[in-house]
């Protein structure tokens, strides 16, 4: 049996693939994992990778889904971001990460997609990157 807040969780990743495929994105990998870390859902649109994270509440509990996407859980997702360019080699196209907040409340649900939500050099604490704009 799966626990509460891993079905909450897995619902709300299943509507965002929904809703990203709707904007014209192809899935190509979900629940992407390496040592590095996890990919909740990897995409693509034309030449664009797109990497988002999917943050899922039926309540406020656990605070919102926002909160959750720290400093730290930046750098995780940029350090995976990378094992899964170079395993892949698409170094060259280019990235971005989105994050999309699903709320499940009593009335229904409701789904906030926040584009371009981590800048690479503010993240990591680097300067300039020569091999992708984030």
């Amino acid at each position: 049996m799966v626990a509460g807040h891993l079905g909450v969780g897995r619902a709300g990743e299943e509507m965002a693939r929904a809703y990203l495929q709707a904007k014209g994105f192809t899935i190509v990998s979900t629940n992407w994992r390496s040592r590095k870390g996890e990919l909740d859902i990897v995409c693509t649109a034309k030449e664009l990778i797109l990497f988002v994270e999917v943050k899922t509440r039926s309540g406020t509990k656990q605070g919102l889904p926002g909160e959750a996407l720290n400093e730290k859980k930046q750098k995780r997702l940029i350090k995976a971001a990378s094992s899964y360019l170079s395993q892949n080699r698409l170094w060259g196209r280019p990235c971005r990460f989105d994050f999309i907040a699903v709320y499940f409340e009593d009335k229904g649900c409701a789904l906030e997609h926040i584009i371009d939500v981590i800048q690479f050099p503010q993240a990591v604490g680097r300067g300039y990157s020569n091999w992708q704009p984030w």
